[in-house]
């Protein structure tokens, strides 16, 4: 497959470098608004750089519009659809559905939304990492057929969703990513709060960290969950909420409820009713 990119951003430039690297794909180059961009793309990947986006069409079986989701709409009614024939159209969001390429099967082209889990930090080295990240394909069937065996043959895991559920694959993969980190800092300023230093709060506790998500990968949140809520230990969480501002006490309220679900499925024999109250007052 001939692969070409419409935007030099750090996704496009990354996935372009590990595209070039496997047997079966040859990538054709780069188009960008930012000339600077598409030159450096051109040469990181050792491809063409085109002066042009349908350029990149003209010479590739597969277009990847790497922009940020604001301008994809832009770029693809910016195409001239006479070239799409027998083309797969692709975008690298998580957010937006195949559907953005309105109207292309019209013009007898194939929409696809390729969406790598993993978050590109930067454009020189992170491609390196790639052949570990799993990759969802949402789209018509001959361009997730295609890119699903591609994908595949680099290594890759790969899983297809519906359209549909495009918003809640995005938010899931927020809330594992960034929403975390919104936890972590609630979970430093507590320690500051304690007489920690920014630097002691996360480096003393980088342990207990790692080894909890270490701990939930390998084999699941209800093997992994220990704890006062998980022990059905009523007085000490409530030391802990008296002990916590409105905002912090909001936070710890609602994911001490998610807690108690899992509990429930490791404990089956406890009743957690009391508890439940007392994070719902």
């Amino acid at each position: 497959m001939k692969v070409g990119f419409i935007g030099a951003g750090k996704a496009g430039c990354s996935l372009g470098k590990y595209l070039s690297l496997s047997n079966n794909v040859t990538v054709t180059g780069y188009n960008s608004l930012i000339e600077e961009e598409a030159k450096w793309a051109a040469a990181f990947t050792k491809t063409e750089m085109y002066n042009t986006s349908n350029e990149v069409v003209a010479a590739s079986d597969s277009i990847i519009i790497s922009t940020p989701d604001g301008a994809i709409r832009e770029v693809w009614d910016s195409l001239d659809k006479a070239m799409i024939k027998g083309r797969i159209v692709c975008h690298l969001s998580g957010s937006l559905s195949s559907d953005v390429f309105s109207g292309i099967e019209n013009f007898g082209g194939y929409p696809i939304s390729i969406h790598p889990l993993f978050a590109f930090s930067d454009k020189e080295s992170v491609y390196k990492q790639l052949n570990n990240v799993c990759f969802t394909l949402e789209g018509h069937p001959f361009a997730v057929s295609a890119w699903k065996k591609m994908l595949e043959t680099c290594g890759n895991e790969v899983v297809t969703i519906e359209k549909e559920k495009k918003p809640l694959y995005h938010a899931a993969a927020s809330v594992l990513s960034n929403h975390v980190v919104a936890i972590l800092d609630t979970g430093y300023k507590m320690l500051m709060d304690c007489g920690f230093s920014d630097e002691q709060a996360r480096q003393y506790t980088e342990m207990l960290v790692m080894k909890n998500v270490a701990h939930v990968v390998e084999d699941g949140t209800v093997a992994a969950l220990t704890g006062p809520i998980e022990r059905n230990d009523i007085e000490t969480v409530r030391k802990h909420i008296a002990s916590l501002d409105d905002d912090k006490k909001q936070l710890y309220k609602m994911c001490g409820n998610v807690l108690i679900d899992i509990s429930k499925e490791k404990n089956s024999d406890r009743d957690y009713t009391h508890l439940q109250a007392l994070l719902n007052e």
